[in-house]
This record gives C-alpha cells, sequence and structure tokens, in this order.
C-alpha cells in the first residue's frame, strides 16, 4: 500500500448542501482511511463573510466553533494561511450559490486549488470566462469537477463528456432537468389538483427554491443545458437559450415575493386548460432540448406520452435521453433523483474523493 496521503478541503457555503457535505465527509473518513489510505481534512469552512480556522481539521461539532470563533476573512487571507500552515493537495469546494463568488476562481487555481463546485454560475457566464478558467486550469495543471451542476448526483456530464471524448457523434440531448418542476407537471398532470396546490406542495416539500419562480422562470434548467452544450464545445452563451417561462409578466419584475405567493391562485387557470386540451394518455413535461446539429437550445413545456421515459416520470425525478450515432434511435437515458441535497451533497463528495485519487 502506498504512503498516506491527506487533501485539504476549504468549503465556501455552509447551507443545506454544504453543511451536508461535512457530515458526509465525516462518516466516511475511517473507512477512506483504510481503504484508500486517504485522508480528507477540513481546515477551514466560510460562508459569504465569515471564516473559521483549525488547521488539523474540523470535526462534527464544527457549528458551535463556527459560531463562536468565525471571522471576516478575504480570500487572499485564506490563501495566506493554506501557505502558512504549507497545506499541500488543496480543493476548494464551493457551495454557494453566488455569482460574486465564482470571481475567486482564478485566483483559487492561480494559488494551488483544485475546484469542485455545486455552483453552476461560473460554466455559465459568459464563454470567455468559461474560457478563461478552463486555460488557468491547464497552465497551473489544476483540475475542475462539477458533476453536480446538472443531475445532482447523477453521472450526466461524466458520461457526456465520456462519449464526446470517445469520438461519439452526439446529435441531442433532452429530458426533464429540474426535481422541482418534475414533481409539479407529475403530480399535476396525475391527480385533480390545482396546480397552485401543487406548487404549495412543493414549496412544503423544499423542492422548490425559496422564491417559486426562480423555478418556473426556466433559468436553471437553461443553466444546465447550456452546461452540457459547453461540454460538447458549443460556444452558446445564456442568452441563446430560447425559454418558455412559465411565470406571467404580471407577476413578475415588481411583484414582491408575498404577492406572488398570494397571487399562485391566477396560474390555475390557463394551466388547467393545457391539461385539458392534452391528448389521450398525455402528460405534461417541462423540458431542455439541446439539438447539437442544429445548435438550438429550448426551454419548454411540452405534451409526451406517458409509455416514454419522460412521460414516465415519477416524484421528482429528473431524466437525460442522449441521442447519438451509434446508438441510433434508442437514446441512453439517465434517470434518478435529481434534486435534494443528500443526492448534490454525495456527488460533490464523489467528485472530491475521485480529485483526491487523481493528487501525488
Amino acid at each position: 500500500m502506498s504512503n498516506n496521503k491527506t487533501v485539504h478541503i476549504v468549503i465556501f457555503g455552509i447551507g443545506k448542501v454544504g453543511s451536508t457535505l461535512i457530515s458526509q465527509i465525516n462518516a466516511v473518513k475511517s473507512k477512506l482511511q483504510q481503504r484508500q489510505n486517504l485522508q480528507l481534512r477540513i481546515p477551514i469552512v466560510a460562508n459569504s463573510k465569515l471564516a473559521f480556522y483549525d488547521k488539523d481539521g474540523i470535526s462534527n461539532g464544527w457549528e458551535t466553533d463556527y459560531e463562536t470563533f468565525s471571522v471576516p476573512y478575504k480570500i487572499d487571507e485564506i490563501i495566506q494561511f493554506v501557505k502558512q500552515q504549507k497545506l499541500s493537495n488543496l480543493i476548494a469546494v464551493d457551495a454557494t450559490a453566488s455569482s460574486d463568488f465564482t470571481k475567486n476562481y482564478l485566483r483559487l487555481i492561480e494559488s494551488g486549488f483544485n475546484i469542485v463546485s455545486a455552483n453552476k454560475v461560473a460554466n455559465t457566464l459568459d464563454y470567455s470566462f468559461y474560457k478563461a478558467i478552463r486555460n488557468a486550469l491547464k497552465k497551473h495543471n489544476k483540475s475542475f469537477l462539477y458533476e453536480t451542476n446538472v443531475g445532482a448526483g447523477l453521472p450526466v456530464i461524466e458520461t457526456v463528456k465520456n462519449l464526446y471524448n470517445s469520438g461519439e457523434q452526439i446529435q441531442r440531448i433532452r429530458g426533464v432537468f429540474s426535481g422541482s418542476l418534475s414533481y409539479i407537471f407529475n403530480e399535476f398532470s396525475e391527480t385533480d389538483v390545482t396546480f397552485s396546490k401543487v406548487l404549495e406542495n412543493a414549496s412544503k416539500l423544499g423542492l422548490t427554491e425559496p422564491d417559486a419562480r426562480e423555478d418556473l422562470s426556466g433559468n436553471d434548467v437553461a443553466r444546465k443545458l447550456l452546461i452540457l452544450a459547453r461540454e460538447l464545445h458549443l460556444k452558446t452563451e445564456f442568452r441563446d437559450v430560447k425559454i418558455e417561462s412559465l411565470v406571467p409578466k404580471r407577476l413578475n419584475g415588481k411583484t414582491t415575493l408575498h404577492q406572488f405567493n398570494n397571487r399562485t391562485k391566477e396560474l390555475d387557470v390557463s394551466f388547467e386548460k393545457l391539461k385539458q386540451e392534452l391528448p389521450k394518455k398525455h402528460v405534461l413535461r417541462y423540458v431542455g432540448e439541446l439539438d447539437v446539429q442544429q445548435n438550438t437550445l429550448e426551454v419548454k413545456l411540452i405534451s409526451e406520452d406517458k409509455t416514454t421515459a419522460i412521460g414516465q416520470l415519477k416524484g421528482a425525478d429528473s431524466v437525460f435521453e442522449i441521442f447519438t450515432e451509434s446508438y441510433g434511435k434508442q437514446p441512453l437515458v439517465i434517470q434518478g433523483a435529481g434534486a435534494g441535497k443528500e443526492v448534490t451533497a454525495r456527488g460533490v463528495l464523489s467528485d472530491v474523493i475521485k480529485l483526491s485519487n487523481s493528487l501525488n
């Protein structure tokens, strides 16, 4: 067996995903040590303003320490700390949803960090930034993994990458990319409950964003679609995605969250009409579709036959159909839980372990 390898993980973002990830790391620590001679340490945890430092690595009671001992920080102070402590094998985990934080990626890469991100923003900003990150990774021989950007814990990005790298011609990718919208339309299509009630239930289950308009706008699905397009080396921008928003203009913009929540019943009539007009044995599905040959990216509400992979979806599952030259008319289908803090954190941990094994 090789000697022990210690990997130092700095976690930015300690909300649902970040704190679940810390628990998962602490739970698998001893197994990784036994099976792979791999030691995972978390010397720093931080939110957007405060950081808590412990050079020996935080343990299970970290929340109390964080409350008591965290201090305001700048990214350069974190870089300074790891240098002073001579910490090697560095991974920065971005468990935020912040576009501001992604501005630190280049600085982190230049300072010796690899990056694992659950945050979709960096991969969906303008193409020049996307390219700048890739150039920096190459120059500094660092890695950037982000499997959870699309499909939470499902191996969607890895599959698309492997197919592309093996020379496979990917023609089209379509699917239900959003766990929350999957649940909403699975429930709405199969029950006699009003749309606003289904939306309320989804919110209570914690499936939607605090402001459900973020889900209903289609922007989240569009970001995931854009990430997959860029994995196939298409030079597309977010503005190139054609998005059918499910939020009427009158409930957007100047309407506050409180007002929107009080007015969701206004959505019921139009959605009920769509349901009544469905052909027999059809259901409503909110899909993302990438046509590689036409270079079109579209997010829209469709009527789908119940017997297809997309039509058969249940609960908050996501499904991705990948059409390629070799597979012909039968797509490669990846399906499973597409949302949730446990699944997402596990996907991030999987990226961390994969990356740790590749470090010297």
